[in-house]
């Protein structure tokens, strides 16, 4: 099945609560992006999202860590897309040590996990042999 990853910083202007937390919806958005990948390199189209059906917040997310979103398509309809996600911190700041400190994590930590549809229109779908997106 067609894969994506993105891996972003949060940022300072990511974080939205006391300590340097980050919101969850940050990870949707991310999820979202993954989508919008998944979907143009699947069918060529940008595609609409319908909704999530499962999602799980399973640890904080700062300010300075690096997070690695991934997707899967894990069926495909007619004109729907089921997809799976996960974000990953994969690098958090060892502000302990300096404020540019930051440590590659050596097994990183599944932050959020999601599973949501898509939804491209037949008439949008140009269906590709070669996936020129797909990841190891």
């Amino acid at each position: 099945m067609t894969r994506a990853m993105i891996r972003l910083r949060m940022s300072a202007h990511d974080a939205h609560y006391g300590g340097n937390l980050v919101d969850g919806a940050r990870m949707l958005q991310l999820f979202g992006d993954v989508a919008t990948e998944l979907l143009i390199c699947h069918d060529g189209d940008e595609g609409l999202f319908a909704g999530y059906e499962e999602i799980s917040f399973l640890a904080p997310v700062y300010a300075g860590d690096y997070i690695e979103a991934v997707g899967e398509i894990v069926k495909v309809g007619a004109s729907s897309r089921r997809m799976s996600f996960e974000a990953r911190k994969v690098i958090a700041p060892r502000t302990d040590l300096s404020d540019s400190a930051a440590d590659v994590l050596e097994h990183p930590v599944v932050v959020c996990r999601a599973l949501g549809t898509c939804v491209v229109p037949a008439v949008k779908q140009r269906k590709k042999n070669d996936d020129p997106c797909q990841i190891a």
